[in-house]
């Protein structure tokens, strides 16, 4: 399986006993809708798929695997750090009236004085707030994703009208 036919979904944070059992950290957000029979793991640039035993999630954006084959602490620690994907085929499929702040990325932001600020190259995901980072002006800015900024969003044209707060953008000057 190839990286572009599959999606991103976290990545192995630790091990956990002797028995090769491995703690996985979510990047994924609906990662509770996800089915874990088999994973992939990047090892060297490839896509290596292992098979899950047992998993148990927490609420917190953590699991825990254990996965065939993978059974000492030594065999798992050499898994520690590595991103975990799942093919395209298995994500959920989300209601056309469900949009996310994440789903931004990719989008042109203008703002209302200044014009085009770039292509919104991130999203960051904050316990208090989403931020959007834009390169404008050969300088990375960042801003907040919420209702007093966002004027409208045209999903069709992928592009994302804001109201900044005066003078946010000098401070990156």
């Amino acid at each position: 399986m190839k990286i572009e036919e599959s999606f991103y979904i976290g990545y192995i944070t630790k091990t956990k006993g002797l028995k090769g059992e491995i703690q996985v950290y979510f990047e994924y957000d609906e990662f509770d809708e996800l089915t874990f029979s088999l994973l992939y793991i990047e090892i060297n640039g490839k896509l290596v798929p292992f098979f899950v035993s047992s998993s148990k999630l927490q609420q917190n954006k953590t699991g825990y695997f254990f996965l065939e084959d993978i059974d000492t602490i030594e065999k798992a620690e050499k898994l520690v750090k590595k991103k975990i994907y799942l093919p395209n085929s298995e994500k959920p499929l989300k209601n056309e009236d469900e949009f996310y702040y994440t789903d931004l990325k990719g989008f042109i932001a203008h703002d209302t004085k200044l014009g085009e600020l770039g292509e919104i190259t991130d999203v960051l995901e904050y316990p208090q707030q989403f931020i959007a980072v834009v390169t404008y002006n050969f300088r990375e800015v960042m801003f907040p994703l919420n209702d007093d900024i966002i004027a409208s969003i045209d999903e069709e044209e992928g592009t994302i009208e804001l109201t900044l707060p005066e003078g946010l953008i000098d401070i990156y000057s």
